[in-house]
């Protein structure tokens, strides 16, 4: 007896693999990787050391050109000159980390929020604070998307992925902290500092 034919799912086509573009771009904080799309949208800035950050590998193509308006947007950023990015990006994560790293384009340059206040902005509870810091701590586009912004609820600075001292480094720059002798792009670890100012906490 012939035994019935199970049906079949039609196959679906593979997309190619898109190819990922690089280049480093030199800074006081240490040289930037940056990577972007074919289509020209950033897709990370990674610092050396960082926690979960990104290194090139033999399959990426190095090109400078996908990254002109980024690296004069960072050169003007860290002269002084440039308190907002005007960059497009592609950064893909979870529905909640996609809305919490959408919070962080929303603090001002030269101020701080804490960890709960991001919660309470994307309508998380409290609760969700530890999560809140998990998706910071993975937020592909460091500087760009100002992470270091973020400041625990009684004024310390906390972690940060690429780094305690680049945070220090990167609020002192924008002027929330005064700098001291050692905070001067010193390249040794933190240092302390002033109360940083809050946008909301």
């Amino acid at each position: 007896m012939n035994q019935p034919t199970q049906p079949t799912q039609p196959t679906r086509p593979t997309r190619p693999t898109e190819p990922t573009y690089w280049t480093s771009v030199p800074s006081p904080v240490g040289p930037l990787l940056l990577t972007a799309a074919p289509t020209g949208e950033l897709t990370s800035l990674s610092v050396p050391g960082q926690k979960g950050g990104r290194v090139v590998r033999d399959d990426w193509r190095r090109d400078p050109g996908p990254f002109r308006a980024a690296q004069e947007q960072l050169a003007a950023y860290f002269a002084g000159e440039l308190t907002e990015f005007r960059l497009v990006w592609r950064a893909e994560g979870t529905p909640f980390r996609e809305r919490v790293w959408a919070a962080l384009d929303d603090i001002p340059y030269g101020s701080t929020v804490s960890y709960g206040e991001i919660a309470r902005r994307i309508g998380a509870p409290r609760a969700a604070v530890r999560a809140v810091g998990g998706a910071i701590g993975a937020n592909p586009l460091l500087v760009i998307r100002p992470c270091h912004r973020v400041i625990g609820a009684d004024g310390t600075l906390t972690g940060y992925a690429g780094g305690l001292d680049r945070k220090v480094r990167l609020l002192t720059h924008e002027g929330v902290l005064r700098p001291t002798p050692r905070d001067r792009l010193s390249p040794t670890g933190p240092h302390p500092a002033t109360p940083p100012r809050s946008a909301g906490r």
